[in-house]
């Protein structure tokens, strides 16, 4: 019934998310989406992806959230017959025109209109319906009882989806105009210069040529970074106003974060763990402050102090095979023998071991691991995994 949406930027985040918990993924394709190319998947990885996806009964969504121009529609409708062809489960739409085009081009490809499409009310949901959208991806500026309140004036088979985890826009539904401004780089065409998490001065009229920083804390602050959106402890309240689809926000993130938040969210989905370990787990991963979004009325603490993500834990590696007590790992970052590494898996929760001895492929024993993406062989007497990733928290 509930469905946990994991970002995918690329087939190693694709396959993470599904080994971690996620029900589908959304990714870009090669063409009309809302992040970096290097966030879009070329057709033949979608294809594999797709395919993938479908072995393990988990579906896929293809971002096509670009606000289109006129130059665009020309090539569009082959775009989403071929994304129709290759299996995708469904388009994520902003564009009004490219719904309308869509729905006449491909009907039998399931239409979510995107966030940025800023949906607030069931009026405007109603009218999707009728133009053949099959979810709506909220606005993030909704709160509980106004989410609660389309759910009741929609259709019941009209699927409402929403953000629950991972940064905000500081723009109304991530509508921004200033990385275009500042460096000409167009946030609704898919390549925003992220201008709001730079630090900026204030100055006054009548004295120009002097610069005030604005100071929050000893760091500073950057007035215009939204903090970063967590639901953990109230997933439940989110449910009971409607929602069914969990999105979690990340395509640009690495496969670490993909993996630590779905697996924290589909722990707090299921009921499967306490919620201090979950969120202690979301700290895992670089974030920067933590915010409950709009959900309790409007956003009173918007910016993120200092300028700085934090973690508290490191990425070290991924494990490949394991044989007895043996682990075969792929490093990620330095560690050394002696360590203590926290694992990750879909398996378990809050499970560790000492490196008590390792060696390099050719057999030899060493006592760090230097090399990016080295294979070491390490004594580890838990169960592990292929796929389970290692990690070291960091000490005060």
């Amino acid at each position: 019934m509930y469905e946990l949406l994991s970002p995918a930027g690329d087939l190693e985040k694709l396959k993470t998310a599904f080994l971690f918990g996620a029900d589908a993924v959304y990714c870009g394709g090669p063409s009309l989406q809302l992040r970096a190319q290097s966030a879009g998947m070329p057709m033949e990885d979608l294809e594999y992806g797709i395919e993938y996806a479908h072995k393990m009964g988990k579906r896929v969504y293809v971002t096509v959230n670009s606000f289109a121009h006129n130059g665009d529609f020309a090539e569009l409708p082959g775009y989403l017959r071929d994304l129709r062809s290759i299996g995708a489960d469904g388009i994520i739409v902003s564009d009004l025109g490219v719904v309308a085009l869509a729905a006449r081009t491909v009907p039998e490809l399931p239409i979510h209109v995107s966030t940025q499409a800023n949906c607030l009310n069931y009026e405007s949901a109603n009218v999707y319906h009728k133009m053949g959208a099959k979810r709506i991806v909220l606005g993030r500026e909704l709160s509980l009882e106004e989410i609660r309140e389309i759910r009741d004036r929609t259709p019941p088979e009209l699927e409402l989806e929403a953000f629950v985890h991972g940064a905000m826009c500081m723009a109304y539904s991530g509508r921004c105009l200033i990385s275009a401004f500042l460096t000409g780089r167009d946030a609704n065409r898919g390549d925003c210069a992220q201008a709001c998490r730079w630090k900026y001065r204030l100055v006054e009229e009548k004295r120009p040529g002097e610069y005030f920083p604005i100071a929050q804390e000893e760091g500073g602050t950057t007035i215009l970074s939204s903090k970063d959106l967590k639901t953990l402890s109230f997933i439940d309240r989110i449910k009971d106003a409607g929602i069914t689809s969990f999105k979690i926000e990340g395509r640009m993130k690495s496969a670490y974060y993909v993996a630590t938040v779905t697996n924290a969210y589909r722990h707090a989905i299921d009921k499967t763990a306490p919620i201090e370990i979950l969120e202690r787990e979301v700290r895992s991963v670089s974030h920067r402050d933590f915010s409950s979004g709009f959900y309790f009325g409007e956003l009173k603490d918007a910016p993120a102090s200092g300028e700085h993500y934090t973690q508290d834990c490191e990425f070290i590696a991924v494990v490949i095979s394991r044989r007895g007590n043996i682990i075969q790992v792929e490093q990620r970052n330095r560690f050394f023998k002696g360590d203590e590494l926290e694992v990750l898996s879909p398996n378990s929760l809050g499970e560790s071991f000492v490196v008590t001895g390792m060696r390099d492929e050719a057999g030899n024993e060493v006592t760090s691991a230097p090399h990016p993406q080295q294979k070491l062989y390490l004594e580890c007497p838990l169960n592990l995994s292929p796929g389970d990733i290692l990690r070291r928290r960091r000490r005060n």
